[in-house]
């Protein structure tokens, strides 16, 4: 992995590419303070139109973080999400973010679904 950096000490954000898609690795807890950080993570870069957020380590989001993923959704690209944890799953499922963004299991699943 590369390009690792913390957008404070709670959430860790790393980047990947795996055969020409973005792979964003995140760590810790995303709430309001981790909003900036997480949207430039997310936006996918010219070139690469393909975004798997891998969210195995993620333990906690908030709001913050699904207007993140909503706007991340609007701007384009093709976002995918893997690993999600149940609390987290919960809080995607009570917006219906899982009707629009796809969730899989692993980041493998993301890469070929």
């Amino acid at each position: 992995m590369s390009d690792t950096h913390a957008a404070r000490p709670g959430l860790s954000i790393g980047h990947e590419n795996v055969d020409g898609t973005r792979v964003v690795v995140l760590r810790g807890e995303i709430d309001h303070h981790d909003r900036d950080g997480l949207q430039e993570a997310l936006l996918p870069p010219e070139g690469s139109p393909r975004t798997v957020a891998d969210f195995g380590g993620v333990t906690f989001m908030d709001s913050s973080g699904v207007d993140v993923l909503i706007a991340t959704h609007q701007a384009g690209g093709r976002l995918r999400l893997a690993g999600v944890r149940e609390p987290v799953r919960r809080v995607m499922a009570l917006v219906g973010i899982d009707a629009f963004i796809p969730c899989h299991p692993t980041v493998e699943d993301a890469l070929t679904g």
